[in-house]
């Protein structure tokens, strides 16, 4: 009866009032519609430009993964080709995902995980503490449970979650250039030209399970939430909306990517930026400051207490950005232009020296030195350093770790996106610039004022406090694009972002046109969209037919040598076998045989460092004794040597051998001497051991050889 009366009451209780359209009937005698004529085209445009937006992103994982199914023919190859095709630290990363796969059960893999003797034999290690490869325990738990093992395989459901992510990826640089320009139109610019632009853009087509692969796409969905929430009109839901977007963003960027701190702290330092400068206010700054440090410390936490994040420098400026914040407090004080710039320069200075005061503090304390091999790269990249160091060696021999080369910007020329991201951000750091004079001089007329904080006054970006932002921060991740080649990867997606914005951006069509005396409204939108319709023609024009083109190219991998050595390893060593040769060779030793090794590329450990140093010595030249009581120190079993590492033509210093000579105090074979080397009458031991002399055969034993490899048992 109760349900029933509910019921009938709810039924009558509309005619008893007269709603408002009911009255809005009785005066125009037809039915109200609920939205205006221009209310409706914004929702229109909303619909259609999230439809592009979804169908550039669906775009852009489908032409990554027919690119990679074309170079490889993936889907025809044997499994121990396709995992030979994860080359250097992918395999090793992609090792971990097939162990959790195979794994009796999920807590087995994860105890697996954490205590690995498999990776650094003989040690063992927490991998999970160790190595950023949470994505590879997700994603392997998700394809336990999900139903997906009788449609997928594994490598399948793997590699193809990372191209959808790089569908996510353009979705956030087409929301991040639509919410800058007000036009969904320069996003989808925005989107082609990362696109077509994907020499320069990514490289996710061929090293999958990189670090970058998984966590670039979050950082930009995080640079999305902070672009919402700077703008001059976000708060309430929009305003949570994007705190949430952004905090995920950050955590999972963090979480995948052991390289994240020299990220965040050229985020950090681009919003301490447009805190000093007073471009955007300081609750908002603090909150996303505060936003990295928590996602900093919970991945220290979920990689046991890795150290080497609370060693890192953004978690040492981050607290001296706030002890300034305290002390200097969030409104401006009147004073002139002159003593303005003296503040900002004397808070900036102040802000790196307690950076550093504080790093050497928890250095000292937790006796840090995991990351010293960084920043003595750094200074020897620069020139500054000992010049013999091996580490350094290696990494300023490795290409990606370059400087960025001269052509990037020719190949991005020519397919329009560089010339006008260019002009577009020299406009903007000009008006960046004109706006900062503004405000100061605003407050500087105050001087004699006896008033407390004084107002906020208007400026040329007070209401586009996120342009600030991301000209300040493209203007960061230039500059380490432009140092490090393997980091343009952050650079080129904001020479997308701006260059789409530039073209299609409201306000600035609006104050050129008002200098021609044109001000109406519909003629600045048309102008600004028919521009923006002509240059993504141009672009399609120029950059639709080679890569068209480009997919009618059909290859397959092909490495045979590689493949017998691994089918070898299987049938003829003990499962228990330790193997040791080149890093880039073990982590695929690892992923295809599943036998322990004892060095690999993943080279953010000091101890490991070390050990990869006397391990190498078999490319050096040292007798058979000292290479055979190393390979027992460390439980070696077997050593695979390479003649296209051991006979590889000299190049500039930059061959293993004669890095590990310099570094050994012995000339080189290229005879470039340095003050402190003495030549040896040690032949090369990778070279020599070859020819099996009493020497050498009593220490190593030859039992395998092809064209590129060879193997010694240790006796």
């Amino acid at each position: 009866m109760a349900v029933r009366s509910r019921k009938t009451a709810s039924k009558q209780e509309p005619t008893k009032q007269t709603t408002s359209l009911d009255k809005c009937k009785s005066r125009t005698g037809m039915e109200a519609w609920p939205l205006s004529n221009k209310d409706l085209m914004v929702v229109l445009s909303m619909l259609v430009g999230t439809c592009v937006m979804i169908g550039i992103g669906y775009t852009h994982a489908k032409y990554m993964a027919t690119i990679h199914e074309n170079w490889m023919w993936f889907s025809n190859i044997k499994e121990v080709e396709r995992e030979i095709s994860f080359r250097t630290e992918s395999g090793l990363y992609y090792s971990y995902y097939k162990q959790m796969v195979n794994a009796p059960s999920i807590t087995q893999g994860l105890y697996a995980l954490t205590h690995d003797n498999m990776t650094e034999h003989p040690a063992t290690i927490n991998v999970l503490e160790r190595m950023n490869i949470y994505q590879e325990v997700i994603l392997s738990i998700l394809y336990r449970i999900l139903p997906v093992k009788n449609i997928l395989e594994p490598v399948y459901f793997y590699i193809n979650t990372v191209f959808a992510l790089h569908g996510m990826l353009v979705c956030a640089l087409f929301v991040i250039s639509w919410m800058l320009s007000g036009s969904w139109l320069s996003g989808a610019l925005t989107g082609c030209f990362y696109i077509f632009n994907r020499l320069d853009t990514t490289r996710v087509e061929y090293v999958i399970p990189l670090r970058e692969s998984f966590s670039l796409p979050f950082l930009w969905l995080q640079i999305a939430g902070i672009s919402l929430y700077f703008k001059h009109n976000s708060h309430g839901g929009r305003e949570k909306l994007s705190l949430c977007i952004a905090l995920s963003g950050s955590f999972l960027f963090c979480l995948f990517w052991q390289f994240n701190q020299f990220v965040m702290l050229l985020q950090s330092l681009a919003l301490f930026g447009v805190w000093i400068l007073d471009l955007v206010p300081a609750n908002k700054v603090r909150m996303i400051l505060l936003f990295n440090a928590v996602s900093l410390l919970s991945v220290c936490v979920l990689q046991s207490v890795n150290t080497m994040i609370l060693g890192s420098l953004v978690m040492s400026f981050i607290p001296a950005t706030f002890l300034l914040m305290y002390f200097k407090g969030d409104s401006l004080t009147p004073c002139s232009i002159p003593a303005r710039i003296s503040k900002v320069a004397f808070y900036s200075i102040t802000s790196i020296i307690l950076m550093f005061f504080i790093n050497i503090a928890v250095k000292t304390i937790l006796n840090l030195e995991a990351d010293e091999h960084i920043f003595k790269f750094l200074l020897n990249k620069f020139g500054i350093g000992n010049p013999r160091d091996f580490d350094s060696r290696l990494y300023l021999c490795i290409e990606a770790f370059g400087f960025l080369q001269l052509d990037t910007f020719e190949r991005m020329s020519k397919l329009l996106v560089f010339p006008i991201y260019l002009v577009t951000h020299l406009t903007l750091l000009a008006v960046l610039f004109i706006a900062v004079m503004q405000n100061w001089s605003n407050h500087s007329h105050e001087v004699g004022l006896k008033d407390h904080p004084s107002p906020r006054h208007s400026h040329l970006l007070s209401s586009r406090p996120d342009l600030a932002f991301h000209a300040i921060q493209a203007m960061f991740f230039g500059a380490l694009g432009m140092s490090t080649l393997r980091m343009k990867y952050l650079w080129t997606p904001y020479m997308c972002i701006l260059a789409g914005f530039g073209v299609g951006d409201y306000r600035a069509w609006k104050n050129v046109l008002a200098r021609l005396r044109i001000n109406q409204d519909t003629v600045v939108q048309i102008a600004r969209h028919l521009t923006t319709i002509a240059v993504l023609a141009l672009l399609f024009a120029i950059a639709l037919p080679p890569a068209l083109k480009g997919l009618e190219d059909l290859k397959e991998f092909w490495d045979p040598d590689t493949v017998e050595l691994m089918e070898w390893i299987k049938k003829s060593t003990p499962p228990t076998a330790a193997l040791s040769g080149s890093m880039q060779l073990m982590a695929g030793v690892k992923l295809c045989t599943g036998r322990p090794i004892t060095n690999h590329p993943h080279y953010e450990d000091k101890i490991l460092r070390i050990k990869t140093k006397e391990l190498y010595q078999y490319y050096a030249k040292r007798d058979p004794a000292d290479v055979h009581a190393l390979m027992k120190k460390y439980k070696t079993d077997y050593i695979i040597l390479e003649d296209s590492i051991c006979l590889a033509p000299s190049r500039g210093g930059c061959r293993l051998p004669d890095i590990l000579d310099v570094d050994n105090g012995v000339i080189p074979d290229s005879g470039i001497s340095e003050p402190g080397l003495v030549k040896s009458n040690i032949p090369r031991f990778c070279d020599e051991v070859r020819r099996q002399t009493p020497e050498y055969a009593k220490y190593f034993k030859h039992v395998f050889t092809n064209k590129t490899f060879r193997i010694y048992k240790i006796v």
